[in-house]
């Protein structure tokens, strides 16, 4: 995959993609990154890249034009053949989940446009973006730090990124539920126990009891969650003994 991120604030992403999981991906060829500064798609001295809205309000508005020569320029001729999304990241965008973020994985490339100051023109919106992301009901200074959670989200999905294929499959949030508990050496530690049932070799035991403690802690701490979790009679069972109440399909 290639991942292409277009930004006022390039410094920001210095260390994000030479580092960790991304740096061996890089090495590994499974991912291309590369960080584009919209500035330098501007054609005046003074590299403006916003101006004031029309019809008046706070704030400035990112222009069109140098987003638009940016993203034409790093285009390539065969991305007609791939499958490619340009994204903008804006609080109207859809609400990123772990889902989008498989969706995302299984693109050719994405281009990740990083929204500013009080917005951007709306004929980026209209007619750049082919999807638009938002990570959360809340505001940030700019789309920076949404296009490092969605690129890290994302990338993780990749084959072969994280080793296992396995670690990202039980991961909070893959199977719809929060990830069961986790636990390392030693067994004993200031008089806390690992769990015996960890400690059996009993592999069929021990997926039984992740799963239940991952329904008991979901029901706990994200109940809303259930709501969209694929749960037997029994797991439902289980989880309206913990006080959500969830029905079984017709």
């Amino acid at each position: 995959m290639r991942i292409d991120i277009l930004t006022l604030f390039p410094k920001m992403f210095e260390d994000f993609s030479s580092t960790g999981i991304f740096q061996r991906a890089v090495e590994n060829k499974l991912v291309e990154f590369n960080i584009w500064n919209i500035r330098d798609y501007t054609h005046d001295k003074h590299h403006v890249v916003d101006d004031y809205p029309y019809g008046g309000g706070a704030g400035m508005v990112m222009k069109p034009e140098p987003i638009f020569e940016a993203v034409e320029s790093i285009r390539q001729p065969d991305d007609n053949d791939k499958k490619v999304s340009i994204i903008l990241t804006t609080p109207q965008g859809r609400l990123f989940s772990q889902t989008i973020a498989a969706e995302l994985a299984e693109y050719d490339r994405l281009i990740i446009i990083c929204g500013h100051y009080e917005g951007v023109d709306e004929r980026v919106h209209r007619h750049l973006a082919t999807d638009e992301i938002s990570i959360g009901d809340y505001v940030l200074s700019g789309g920076e730090p949404a296009a490092m959670v969605i690129t890290d989200a994302v990338t993780r999905l990749i084959p072969g990124v994280l080793g296992s294929d396995e670690s990202a499959k039980d991961d909070s949030h893959s199977a719809g539920l929060l990830e069961y508990p986790q636990y390392t050496r030693p067994p004993l530690f200031k008089d806390w126990e690992v769990p015996e049932i960890l400690l059996s070799g009993n592999h069929g035991e021990i997926a039984r009891w992740r799963r239940r403690q991952a329904i008991i802690r979901t029901a706990e701490r994200r109940p809303e969650l259930l709501d969209k979790a694929e749960l037997s009679a029994e797991e439902i069972k289980l989880v309206n003994e913990k006080g959500k109440k969830v029905s079984p399909e017709e």
